[in-house]
């Protein structure tokens, strides 16, 4: 486990640093305009003002930069810590449950109705490591040579949404009325796998986060030109606070401590959504131009085309 924290002291020393130059700049320049305005040769004292100056400037600008790396490694070391609690608890917690499962069938004989439960509850522990060592595996395919991975096709949009929506659906047990799908016909230019992560991790978030009663909704639009197709996710929850709307999307990055987290996740899925979505040529962001209660993802992405089916007739 990773010391929450171990940059503590740099960073005091860092600040302790900082006031001691500010102090000796000070001083330096009131010395030197001093020497400069009582003696005799001030050229000297105002050349050593000058050198001086410049020095200590790179100094303080040396500090400023080592503080800015400590802060920075300080959030990286507690997203780290915060990952391994997560990684920790979605591998233990399925394995625990799968394990007692077993064990009960194993030594009880029970009736056909709750043996078909038991099933059922143990192919969703084992969805459930699969998408946790599948996010994992994803985060390390970012790393490698893209010459050597999949190329680009053409794929539905609307069809890989419409799929992975009822799959989402059975596995949280939502109503799809509380789901609204308005997608436009068109395919895009991508990696099926990118697209296929990217839509179910942002829908997975939103129905785990929606409100009581829970809304949830996937719109898209076309650009007039046709190029480019503009996604919006959106629930009714509680929202994302404004001043963590762009750390949301940095890797291992979960809000809280986590283990006070009531919510099942790694930290790795908006990571990813970003990642893909900049693989794409497009951009991600939190919307907070509407007043309505939730979060809204809106994602832009290039490199579509209309379906020949759906194309007007000259």
């Amino acid at each position: 486990m990773f010391e929450r924290k171990s940059f503590k002291w740099p960073i005091f020393l860092a600040v302790i640093m900082i006031v001691l130059i500010v102090g000796l700049t000070v001083a330096w320049v009131i010395l030197n305009v001093f020497g400069a305005v009582t003696n005799e040769r001030p050229a000297l004292y105002w050349t050593l003002l000058a050198v001086g100056s410049v020095m200590f400037a790179l100094v303080l600008t040396g500090v400023i930069v080592y503080l800015v790396w400590s802060i920075q490694q300080i959030d990286l070391n507690r997203r780290q810590s915060n990952f391994l609690d997560a990684v920790t608890h979605e591998l233990k917690s399925p394995i625990a449950s799968l394990k007692l499962y077993l064990q009960t069938l194993n030594r009880r004989s029970l009736p056909d109705e709750q043996r078909s439960q038991f099933y059922s509850s143990m192919m969703e522990d084992v969805e459930r490591l699969d998408r946790t060592i599948s996010q994992l595996l994803e985060v390390a395919k970012l790393q490698q040579d893209r010459s050597l991975q999949d190329k680009p096709e053409w794929i539905r949009v609307d069809e890989i949404v419409d799929k992975i929506s009822q799959k989402l659906c059975d596995e949280h047990a939502f109503n799809p009325e509380d789901l609204q799908l308005d997608i436009p016909q068109c395919e895009l230019n991508a990696l099926r796998s990118d697209v296929e992560i990217l839509v179910r991790n942002l829908l997975d978030n939103a129905i785990k986060y929606a409100g009581a009663p829970p809304k949830v909704s996937i719109v898209g639009t076309i650009s007039r030109d046709e190029k480019e197709l503009r996604l919006v996710f959106q629930d009714n929850g509680n929202g994302i606070p404004r001043h963590l709307r762009r750390a949301i999307f940095k890797r291992f990055y979960r809000v809280g401590d986590e283990l006070e987290r009531s919510k099942p996740g790694t930290g790795l899925g908006l990571f990813l959504v970003r990642s893909f979505v900049k693989r794409m040529g497009g951009s991600i962001h939190v919307d907070d131009s509407t007043k309505q209660r939730g979060s809204k993802f809106v994602l832009q992405i290039p490199n579509i085309r209309i379906p020949s089916s759906q194309q007007p007739e000259a």
